[in-house]
This record gives structure tokens, C-alpha cells and sequence, in this order.
């Protein structure tokens, strides 16, 4: 990671996972990135995420047996000058960096994952992780989750990343404008 100043640590990673609405898989597709969004959830170490039994992703889970995912949640544009120190800014040069690093720039947190893929043979873990991914989903609605997944379970597959390696990054502000470094924590 370039910017060591902006790493975060495992269990910061680990919450971007859970709370981030879905996460990006890439794979390579004969020499060519291959990425797809998709609806992911964490249990453990291990990434759930459900497929079709048949596609051209599930053909190259066959190939290439390690894969990368991507999360991003906190995504916004910071606000922190009002009119007037923008204005202040813009009329001293020395300040003109502050430009590219506090306005126009962009908040976020981000966790990467490398790992294996693997399709979840057995019915009991396939079972379990669909009710996984669907709590997280809609978890006002798992109540209905049996009858739903029983006829569903046989076109469906399921896949398991392993978390072999987790880098975690953000760039966020503190109230006083001051962007929050390594190890510094809300």
C-alpha cells in the first residue's frame, strides 16, 4: 500500500466488509480483468456470496482459484471551508495544495481481500450460508427464508472466499478539518 499514513487495521477492514451494501470481485479472464459486483457476506474468516449454477463467472471459479474483492463504504465529498476561506484560499498561493487535498478530494474507507474461491458443496453449508446473506439483505424478512430457500437451493450455488490477506485504507476529516492519520481512530 502507497499511502501508509492512510492504512487501517484488520478489524476496521472487517467492519468496511460488513457494512459495505455489496463488494466487487475481480478474477482473470485469459489474461484480461474480469470484476463483478455482488452481494457478499462475511462469517469469520470467509466470504459467502450466492451464484447461478452456470455462467461465465462460475467457469472461471473453474480456471483461477484465487480471486480479489473490493469494498467501499463512507463514500462522500468532505465540506470543511465555507465560502469565505475558500475565497481566502484561492487569493494566497501558498494554500493552493489544500485545493487538491481538502476540497476537491473524496472520503472513504475501503477494505481488499485476496483469497481462495470455492464452491460450498455440502446442503447444510450451502443452506446456512444463504440464511446468512439473507439476514444481512432482508433480515425483515427471514421469517419466509425456508419456504424460499428450499425450492431455490437446487439452482443455486454457493461460494466461499477464504481471507487470506485484508488491506484496510481511509481518508476522513476530523471536525477541525485535519485529515485522520494512522491510528487515529473517531
Amino acid at each position: 500500500m502507497r499511502r501508509k499514513d492512510r492504512e487501517m487495521n484488520r478489524d476496521f477492514g472487517l467492519r468496511v466488509i460488513d457494512n459495505a451494501p455489496f463488494g466487487v470481485l475481480s478474477i482473470v479472464n485469459n489474461g484480461e480483468p474480469y470484476a463483478m459486483p455482488l452481494s457478499i457476506v462475511r462469517n469469520g474468516d470467509n466470504l459467502y456470496f450466492h451464484s447461478a449454477k452456470a455462467g461465465t463467472k462460475v467457469d472461471l471459479f473453474e480456471s483461477c482459484p484465487v480471486v480479489c474483492l473490493t469494498f467501499v463504504t463512507d463514500v462522500k465529498v468532505p465540506d470543511l471551508f465555507s465560502r469565505e476561506e475558500l475565497e481566502a484560499m484561492l487569493a494566497a498561493e501558498d494554500r493552493y495544495s489544500d485545493f487538491g487535498s481538502k476540497v476537491f478530494t473524496t472520503e472513504y474507507a475501503s477494505a481488499v481481500v485476496f483469497g481462495p474461491i470455492a464452491r460450498v458443496e455440502d446442503d447444510a453449508g450451502r443452506l446456512e450460508a444463504l440464511r446468512i446473506i439473507c439476514l444481512k439483505y432482508t433480515p425483515d424478512k427471514i421469517r419466509y427464508f425456508d419456504a424460499a430457500a428450499a425450492p431455490g437451493l437446487k439452482h443455486t450455488d454457493i461460494y466461499r472466499v477464504a481471507i487470506e490477506r485484508l488491506t484496510a485504507k481511509r481518508k476522513k476529516f476530523d471536525g477541525d478539518g485535519q485529515e485522520m492519520k494512522w491510528g487515529r481512530v473517531e
